[in-house]
């Protein structure tokens, strides 16, 4: 496994730039890549984050979807989220989909799932709301919870029905679908769109739908999210029924099961794209069953029922110019390959990452090397493999830095708790603020948007302040002289009213993300959320810096001892505790509240042990939180329920009954939410 530090640092460096392409392209309509490479970096996040469950971001795809509404249409919530989707790139991403869903289900391995497969169109989403059977409102994805109310400019598609005269639509429908442009009208096109996807997206974002009607736009459907009287059981039943309606669906789709039959579909059709006039990425994989859909539920922000199967990724040949390392806010140092700009894919490459120290040496990379560089969903590409053939004579190895080339503190590898064996990464040993690069990549961490989001406090204003010494540590940031700044070139007295009241907004701040903000390795949004949801106040917090009370957060599912050991090393520096104590006393820290409100389960905690009949673990906590109930790992005082399956964990049964915690059957937990088993 690699080591904490740098994925987290890749990781925060793609959502980052998927925000910023995100912000070009639906904002501005101006792509910065293209529309394949933009899916697989989504994709590349997803992966991440299935990987490394403490890798968790505010502003994640996983958890948007798009970007934020735009100010020049109104903007309606989704009464069903618009959800992104999980990738997959492999027979074996194929395989671990279904093997996740059998294993939620509990069934056996030979479990025959039936999919609905189609060719995922490369266009933009688009909600179509019917009631009394007249298309109501049109809104777009937005960010998959507040979409724009884009209704007139959809009215000028004649793909999209405006009344429905069937006797068996439904009473109100939310129909879903994609609007695209053909590759061939696209080319008659004399227009400032980069390409068809972009065309559709900045045609659906005319002030004027005169304008939009000027555009050949198509739409497809393929889904629906809300639904008042829909009597349809399965997918393919489904798109059979939108052809009866009178919508669009796509001509590819086929009902398949077994992962060979999947890939085989995906060669053929893969085999066709560039002779098809519609951009397509890749396949969509739903389950056909609706009755089973809704039993798997969502992960974050993607269904469990459904994946997009993502085609081959591009690569091409270049030569390392030279090896930077760059240091993230954990001290984790990362070396970058800069090499000749090279177009992968219709985009122009200069950098490729080499993850860390043992990757640079087990592929034996060296500057001057010619290399295969390839775009999987990196916007910093990864070096697939180095010609040997051409390398230079007098090169010689890449010696990596035993000295951190910012701050001079002694290079490390530390011991991993969980692979038990030591981290390929090497990482800066000060104690955080005292190295500058450390000190300014955690400062940004701390105005993020998926921490105290500060508007307008970007990365090269840190930087910028960093250097002027206007703040070395987070509380530094509230107590600013604004008078100062206000002297500075590029800065006037709007811009620094402005920043003023972005800093005194998030004075006011929720726990989960106060404890993110903080930059503690391992503890992630999630982790944060687990803490703050289990101590609910922050002086609770606070006391952690006494050791007897960091034991208490191993009850919590998911908190485990390298996230212990990390707030422990937090806690025992004295800055950490110095910055503490200053922002206590100029933030407003919110009491942690239950997501899921007044369920049945509402501040009951439990544990499960022994295997359940006909659902899974993860089926069965999911469930719990659901109902506002709490999940933790070990029998203690805290615990309100053990529910106890076949084949129980004596050691759990026994404790249980010891300290008098309530003992329940499968049956019994679900009699508590109502559900017969």
């Amino acid at each position: 496994m690699k080591d904490k530090n740098i994925i987290i640092r890749d990781y925060n460096k793609k959502i980052e730039q998927i925000n910023k392409l995100n912000k070009n392209y639906y904002e501005k309509s101006k792509p910065l890549v293209n529309d394949s490479d933009y899916d697989n970096l989504k994709n590349e996040i997803f992966d991440l984050e299935n990987k490394y469950s403490f890798l968790n971001h505010k502003n994640s795809p996983s958890k948007t979807v798009g970007f934020k509404p735009s100010k020049n249409f109104k903007k309606y919530n989704h009464k069903v989220p618009m959800l992104s989707l999980s990738n997959a790139f492999s027979e074996e991403d194929l395989a671990n989909f279904e093997k996740k869903i059998i294993n939620f289900i509990d069934e056996k391995k030979d479990y025959k799932i039936e999919y609905s497969a189609e060719p995922k169109i490369d266009g933009i989403s688009a909600s179509l709301f019917y009631k009394n059977k007249k298309f109501d409102l049109g809104l777009s994805r937005g960010d998959g919870q507040t979409g724009e109310d884009i209704t007139l400019n959809l009215k000028t598609i004649k793909d999209i029905p405006k009344q429905i005269l069937a006797k068996d639509f439904p009473e109100e429908i939310d129909i879903r679908g994609e609007v695209y442009i053909q590759n061939s009208d696209f080319k008659k096109l004399s227009s400032k769109f980069a390409n068809p996807r972009n065309a559709a997206s900045g045609s659906l974002r005319q002030k004027n739908p005169n304008d939009t009607k000027k555009i050949p736009l198509k739409f497809i459907a393929y889904t629906f999210g809300y639904e008042k009287g829909l009597k349809i059981y399965k997918q393919k039943d489904f798109l059979k029924k939108l052809s009866d309606w009178g919508f669009k669906t796509n001509p590819f789709n086929k009902k398949i099961s077994g992962i060979n039959n999947l890939m085989n579909n995906y060669y053929q059709i893969e085999k066709k794209r560039n002779d098809l006039d519609f951009d397509i990425d890749g396949i969509v994989y739903k389950i056909d069953d609706f009755k089973l859909q809704k039993r798997l539920g969502y992960v974050a922000n993607a269904p469990r029922w459904a994946i997009a199967h993502k085609f081959s990724a591009n690569s091409g040949t270049s030569k390392i110019l030279e090896i930077d390392i760059q240091i993230g806010r954990t001290g984790a140092l990362t070396p970058v390959a800069k090499i000749n700009p090279i177009n992968i894919g219709g985009v122009v490459v200069s950098n490729a990452t080499l993850h860390n120290e043992d990757e640079i040496n087990r592929k034996d990379i060296r500057v001057g090397d010619t290399v295969q560089v390839e775009r999987a969903g990196d916007v910093i590409p990864h070096i697939i493999s180095v010609d040997l053939k051409k390398r230079e004579k007098k090169s010689s190895k890449f010696v990596f830095p035993t000295k951190c080339p910012s701050c001079g503190s002694k290079t490390i590898k530390e011991f991993n708790l969980t692979t038990k064996k030591q981290d390929a990464v090497r990482r800066c040993s000060s104690d955080g603020y005292e190295c500058k690069k450390v000190a300014v990549e955690k400062l940004k961490h701390f105005v993020s948007k998926e921490a105290f989001n500060i508007e307008g406090f970007g990365k090269k204003i840190v930087e910028n302040f960093y250097n002027n010494n206007f703040i070395k540590l987070p509380n530094d940031i509230f107590n600013l002289d604004y008078s100062k700044i206000e002297k500075m070139d590029g800065w006037g007295k709007q811009s620094v009213l402005n920043l003023k009241y972005s800093i005194n907004l998030s004075k006011n701040i929720s726990f989960e993300r106060f404890i993110y903000a903080l930059g503690i390795r391992h503890i992630g949004l999630e982790n944060a959320k687990l803490i703050s949801k289990n101590l609910k106040y922050v002086k609770n917090f606070f006391e952690l810096s006494k050791k007897d009370k960091i034991k208490d957060l191993l009850n919590l599912d998911g908190i485990g001892e390298t996230q212990i050991n990390s707030i422990k090393n937090f806690f025992s520096n004295q800055t950490n505790l110095n910055v503490l104590d200053q922002l206590s006393k100029l933030i407003d820290i919110k009491e942690s509240v239950t997501t899921q409100k007044n369920g049945p389960l509402q501040n009951k905690t439990f544990l499960l042990t022994g295997k359940l009949d006909g659902m899974s673990r993860a089926e069965a906590k999911s469930l719990i939180e659901k109902n506002s109930g709490s999940i933790i790992s070990n029998v203690s005082k805290k615990l309100n329920y053990l529910i106890v399956g076949a084949k129980p964990t004596k050691r759990k049964v026994d404790l249980a009954n010891e300290l008098n915690v309530k003992i329940i059957s499968q049956k019994e937990w679900l009699k508590m939410l109502d559900i017969t088993s």
